[in-house]
């Protein structure tokens, strides 16, 4: 544990002096202590308890209030449907009207889908209520579905709504995209 180390000095006679001695403590064993006491108290204290706060939730109605089904014009809106292949067709017509010749395609630039939600929202019949309807079809593309969230904010629509294709439009698609190729694939 602790040594004593002796300094021998050689020398010519003279005077004698008491030697001086060094002591040198060995802190191995206070090591040991260390790390026991370390545990120690990590054993025996108590872990700080996780706090629960409070939830100030409003009140559930009693009686369940649906909102009624709001009808959108096709006067006041406008309906793109997002394809494969970085295809983009849209139209303003109902089931009975919808033919393959009335689903219009165009692109994703300026010139493309940007110009016509700019032009369907001047003729719409009352501005404030315009509505661009988001139909994404099940190929495609997540990109495609972004680019036409960025035309909303370029073009302030500021009530646009995604859903899901209807049947009707999905078999006037199908019969539109089945036979022909990508625009940019005709013009190359």
């Amino acid at each position: 544990m602790a040594e004593v180390q002796v300094k021998e000095q050689g020398g010519k006679g003279g005077k004698v002096r008491s030697k001086k001695q060094n002591t040198r403590v060995d802190m191995t064993p206070m090591v040991d202590l260390g790390f026991l006491l370390i545990t120690f108290f990590m054993f025996t204290t108590t872990f700080s308890k996780p706090n629960v706060m409070d939830l100030g939730l409003p009140a559930k109605p009693k009686k369940e209030q649906k909102q009624p089904d709001t009808e959108i014009k096709l006067s006041n809106s406008i309906s793109l449907l997002i394809g494969k292949n970085n295809r983009i067709f849209w139209h303003q017509q109902d089931n009975t009207s919808l033919t393959d010749e009335t689903l219009n395609e165009t692109t994703f630039d300026r010139e493309g889908i940007r110009k016509i939600i700019q032009q369907a929202k001047a003729r719409a019949a009352d501005q404030s209520l315009f509505t661009v309807i988001i139909k994404p079809t099940d190929d495609a593309v997540y990109k495609n579905f972004v680019d036409i969230l960025d035309e909303m904010a370029v073009t302030k629509s500021e009530r646009y709504g995604v859903t899901d294709v209807k049947p009707w439009e999905k078999a006037i698609y199908e019969k539109k995209v089945g036979g022909s190729a990508p625009a940019a694939a005709q013009t190359k």
